[in-house]
């Protein structure tokens, strides 16, 4: 790839690598691109944060941008791009217009993160007490808005390959316009595991998210009501460290420390607390892509027992670094076991390291990423051409979306 080639990424929000793995996903992408020669500009109009990385020690450079406001075609013109990426479908559907309008030969790319109508489809069904199935996507609002975004970009970027199957099947999205990315960690040598804390110097049960994020408040909840009371009946001394960004106040309410649940709030370091953990517990009900937090406990070589959400699309055929199971008695029973049983720990350690090193090593995906996008630049009419579904909604797109955001402009002068 040419280095003086310019990406521009759109994000909504500000990265902060150590409250979410959206932030962390983030600078992965920054990184590959990076390597690529790209100079970079992360322009977002979002409000500033107290956690927000510092993009310039990376060598970003960062642009506060405004919704509905045309300064952002006469910013888009003059950086003029040669690869956008919007950051989750939302962005696309603000700024995708202006892009297509301003920039036509720019490289469209969409990170959905993960697939929200899948996650919000999957909240719905858990509320109303009910199995979800794939058919309710078709009736989600958000689908519908989501859908559009990806037949609208050249190209999306899928972290779970369950999602990119979920695209294909249900809504027979062109395998040609996805490409999976999970994300892409640091192989894992025998020399790191070395340097981590053993089972004997490690203690207590750790459960780590972000409580923006409605699965994290969920299956918090559920721990502190169902599940640690079970798993202090077989291991009494037991103590769970609740660590999470944003936590509201009605999180804080759950701190107990006669029960020994405690509400750490926000890690310093998410990766120093979890090596001190023995077992990571994810009880999560609803969701979707792939869980950074049970990344991040491979990486810590910490044993996790999470639910059939939470491994999915995680480990392919390979045995989880711990236990998977949906029954409440079954994982409380397991983290006990896995709590108390070294030679069950030791096992489920190298699991996640094998996962780690078979599955996200960015070593497996960055020649193909690089080939992928100088395939898709050098025949961008062609893949356009092939892609008519999207090209017809960015016809209408570029006519409704234009008009209103037009309207909002003009009526915010007055």
């Amino acid at each position: 790839m040419n280095p003086v080639q310019k990406l521009l990424i759109i994000g909504f929000v500000w990265p902060e690598p150590n409250s979410s793995a959206a932030g962390g996903r983030m600078l992965q992408l920054i990184s590959l691109f990076k390597a690529k020669g790209f100079h970079i500009t992360f322009a977002s109009p979002a409000q500033d944060s107290d956690f927000m990385v510092d993009l310039v020690q990376f060598g970003v450079e960062k642009k506060a941008i405004e919704l509905n406001n045309s300064s952002f075609d006469f910013f888009i013109k003059e950086l003029n791009p040669t690869v956008v990426l919007f950051d989750r479908f939302m962005m696309e559907e603000q700024f995708g217009w202006r892009v297509a309008e301003n920039c036509p030969d720019a490289l469209r790319l969409l990170d959905t993160e993960d697939l929200h109508c899948l996650r919000l489809a999957r909240q719905k069904a858990f509320k109303e007490n009910r199995h979800f199935l794939t058919s309710d996507l078709l009736s989600e609002e958000v689908a519908k808005r989501e859908i559009a975004s990806i037949l609208r970009c050249d190209l999306s970027f899928m972290i779970a390959e369950f999602e990119m199957e979920l695209l294909e099947s249900v809504f027979k999205i062109e395998k040609s316009i996805l490409y999976y990315l999970p994300f892409l960690v640091e192989l894992m040598t025998i020399e790191y595991l070395q340097e981590l804390p053993a089972f004997e110097e490690r203690s207590n049960f750790i459960f780590i998210g972000n409580f923006l994020h409605e699965p994290n408040w969920n299956a918090v909840q559920y721990l502190k009501e169902i599940i640690w009371p079970l798993i202090k009946k077989q291991v009494p001394e037991a103590v769970l460290h609740v660590y999470g960004a944003y936590p509201s106040q009605k999180v804080l309410q759950l701190h107990n420390d006669k029960e020994g649940f405690l509400i750490m709030g926000r890690a310093q370091n998410a990766q120093d607390v979890v090596k001190k953990a023995r077992v990571v517990l994810a009880p999560l009900r609803f969701g979707a892509g792939i869980k950074g937090k049970l990344l991040e406990a491979m990486q810590c070589g910490t044993p996790s027992i999470t639910t059939n959400i939470g491994s999915e699309s995680m480990h392919g055929n390979l045995p989880w670094n711990g236990f998977v199971t949906d029954d409440s008695l079954a994982f409380a029973s397991e983290a006990a076991q896995f709590y108390l049983n070294k030679t069950l720990w030791d096992r489920a350690q190298q699991n996640g390291i094998i996962i780690i090193n078979q599955r996200y090593s960015k070593e497996l995906f960055e020649a193909d990423f690089a080939n992928q996008m100088e395939y898709i630049m050098s025949n961008l009419n062609q893949h356009r051409l092939n892609n008519f579904m999207g090209a017809l909604l960015q016809h209408h797109t570029l006519k409704s979306t234009k008009y209103m955001s037009r309207w909002i402009e003009e009526k915010n002068k007055k």
